[in-house]
């Protein structure tokens, strides 16, 4: 019966009760826990703590506060709605639209007051 069985299947055996004996697993399974934890630290966890500061920005948005919606569309804020998932953005001189509280992407802040609200006008070139 001893012929059957390869000396190295037997120094296998009898290495599983040495120094690293059932750790041996563990020290195959730690390289994979490593990678998860920098995975962790350097990519999720960073992620998380700006999808909760946007929620908290988003929740705080008052009438003036510039925002991007995430079709790129940037407006300033006419009218929240307390307890509504709605806000009216202004996109353009006298065009409002709703929007959804979720697709806001960033808020830009307050809208700075403009010095001069007048566009100078162009003179046609001289022929």
């Amino acid at each position: 019966m001893t012929l059957l069985i390869s000396p190295a299947y037997a120094q296998d055996a009898a290495a599983g009760a040495g120094p690293l004996g059932s750790l041996g697993g563990v020290v195959q399974i730690l390289p994979f826990i490593l990678v998860f934890a920098v995975f962790y630290f350097l990519l999720m966890r960073p992620q998380q703590q700006r999808q909760k500061q946007l929620k908290a920005t988003v929740a705080a948005l008052k009438r003036g506060d510039r925002v991007v919606t995430a079709g790129g569309i940037l407006g300033v804020v006419q009218k929240v709605r307390e307890g509504s998932s709605e806000i009216e953005v202004e996109i353009a001189t006298g065009v409002r639209v709703m929007v959804l509280r979720d697709t806001i992407s960033s808020v830009l802040g307050d809208v700075p007051p403009a010095a001069n609200d007048s566009v100078p006008e162009k003179r046609p070139a001289k022929l």
